[in-house]
């Protein structure tokens, strides 16, 4: 089982907030596109584009599946939470949702390859976000606001992992 499993938009600091954690309680980090990636044997953009949305989320399912076997903090994919057996998944585990507004995000996925945000990534963020916010809150034991300093959200988000698991 996961120690922590982040889950939220694009751009809201799964990944670095992760692997801050797992350094800090010395037990590590993963991100399921990284795993993705990994299994598949190119980047997880370019495998999105090549193989499509259906074969994606299939690999990011099969990556979350591993990623959640060790005792690590896990960052997801963004879309992880629209497929029914993840987030199946997801509420089995401490699942804390990253969350900020969407101008922030905006700001932090400048020039970052993300193909389902296409060329206005601020449409297609509120769309994600519109889509996806009831799945989030349905995995995620707290929402925790994901803006600000990335000491201050990492604090924030090891306080309420703090909380929960009490």
């Amino acid at each position: 089982m996961a120690r922590l499993v982040l889950v939220g938009l694009p751009g809201v600091g799964k990944t670095t907030v992760a692997r801050l954690l797992g350094d800090e309680w010395g037990c590590g980090a993963v991100d399921t596109d990284d795993l993705l990636s990994e299994a598949v044997g190119i980047a997880a953009p370019e495998y999105l584009r090549r193989e499509g949305l259906v074969a994606f989320r299939s690999a990011e399912l099969a990556a979350l599946e591993v990623a959640l076997d060790g005792d690590q903090v896990v960052s997801t994919g963004g879309g992880v939470v629209t497929t029914s057996a993840a987030r199946e998944l997801l509420r089995a585990q401490v699942t804390l949702w990253l969350d900020c507004d969407d101008d922030v995000l905006v700001a932090r996925i400048d020039n970052v390859d993300r193909p389902l945000l296409g060329n206005d990534v601020a449409t297609a963020l509120a769309q994600l976000r519109r889509e996806r916010a009831t799945l989030y809150a349905e995995v995620a034991r707290v929402r925790v606001d994901a803006s600000g300093q990335l000491g201050v959200v990492t604090d924030r988000t090891r306080h309420a992992a703090n909380e929960v698991a009490r």
